[in-house]
């Protein structure tokens, strides 16, 4: 495997990049009404387990060949997933699910800390099979050296889902989960590597058993901190907390309001993530519009920024970044962005604490 990923700004050797091919709508459970945008449920009553419409797809597709080409030409090895069929129906012998979602998002579904890969415990059912596709991947990576682990795979029944009622106003501290502590749950999208130190956030999909699982397993080497934010509907963290070097934090204005921050970053310059380009198109059906803060770290100067994120790209380049500018508002409209679509295997870099 060579030397692992350990932060999000090293120098990046190798990456994951995900497929959107085949990429299916996500059926309609009560988990989505806690994550999806209210605008966006319609979509999912009437279209899912169906294909996300075909220009839409087309389009994120050319998008992403266009990021792999610029990672190739920055000196970065991109390795793909296998394709696989989303729309197969599934079943474990307490639910059926009449379709999967995509291999679009390695960043959901594994976690790298260190030399080892980690399958993450997704609460969503439609995804339960999501890492299947990257096991030619992950053998490959075993053979090399690294070590290969799944957390305990989750039964997902009717007994970790508890109904929330839809918080009203603007201060949503702390948000009210609709995930029970009855199994550990946790998507790796929840997880921010800095060094030693790694933040994670409950969330709609992370419970706090799936935090002490995580904590328990790495033991003493690593220090996992939990952040709360002003956000009812968390999915995710890096669309809210994003390290960009060593002293340097974004942080999203928006879900911070009202929150303070560990001392231990008191010494760290923290900036607010300029406002998102307002999009009329494509819909963004997954996600909100902080999707524009999902950026991805070739090392602590380069980073992978949208295209039409003029505001971001003028505010990290003041802050002594060199942004390269992609298009990605078509992907984008399938619930993430660059960091998303994304599984940094090798940085080059130690171990270390930055705090």
């Amino acid at each position: 495997m060579g030397k692992p990923g350990r932060n999000e700004w090293d120098p990046l050797e190798e990456v994951i990049v995900g497929r959107v091919e085949g990429a299916t709508v996500p059926c309609w459970h009560a988990i989505l009404q806690a994550t999806m945008p209210t605008e966006h449920h319609a979509f999912f009553y009437t279209h899912g387990g169906r294909a996300f419409p075909q220009d839409l797809l087309m389009a994120a597709n050319a998008e992403l060949n266009q990021f792999v080409q610029l990672l190739e030409a920055e000196g970065v090895k991109v390795r793909r997933p296998d394709p696989v069929d989303c729309s197969r129906q599934f079943a474990t012998p307490d639910w059926s699910s009449p379709a999967g979602l995509y291999t679009a998002m390695p960043r959901d579904c594994l976690l790298v800390i260190g030399d080892e890969i980690i399958e993450a415990p997704m609460a969503w059912r439609c995804r339960y099979f999501e890492t299947f596709a990257y096991r030619s991947l992950l053998k490959n990576y075993f053979q090399q050296g690294a070590r290969w682990s799944a957390a305990p795979r989750p039964q997902l029944p009717d007994a970790l889902y508890q109904p929330v009622e839809e918080q009203e106003g603007e201060e949503a501290f702390p948000f009210r989960s609709m995930l029970s502590e009855y199994e550990p749950t946790f998507d790796a999208a929840d997880y921010i590597r800095c060094g030693k130190d790694i933040f994670v956030q409950r969330s709609q999909v992370t419970n706090s058993f799936g935090i002490a699982w995580l904590r328990r397993h790495l033991g003493e080497r690593y220090r996992i901190h939990e952040l709360q934010f002003n956000d009812p509907h968390p999915m995710h963290l890096d669309a809210t907390f994003v390290p960009l070097a060593p002293g340097k934090l974004l942080v999203n204005p928006e879900r911070i309001r009202g929150i303070k921050l560990p001392e231990m970053l008191a010494s760290w310059e923290v900036r607010y993530a300029a406002q998102p380009v307002p999009r009329a198109a494509p819909p963004l059906y997954m996600s909100s519009h902080w999707l524009s803060m999902n950026i991805l770290m070739l090392d602590e100067e380069r980073v992978v920024v949208e295209a039409q994120e003029e505001p971001l790209i003028a505010q990290l380049t003041s802050w002594g970044f060199k942004p390269l500018r992609c298009p990605f508002r078509h992907f984008q409209a399938l619930g993430g962005s660059f960091h998303c679509a994304t599984l940094d295997v090798r940085r080059r870099g130690g171990l270390q604490s930055y705090f």
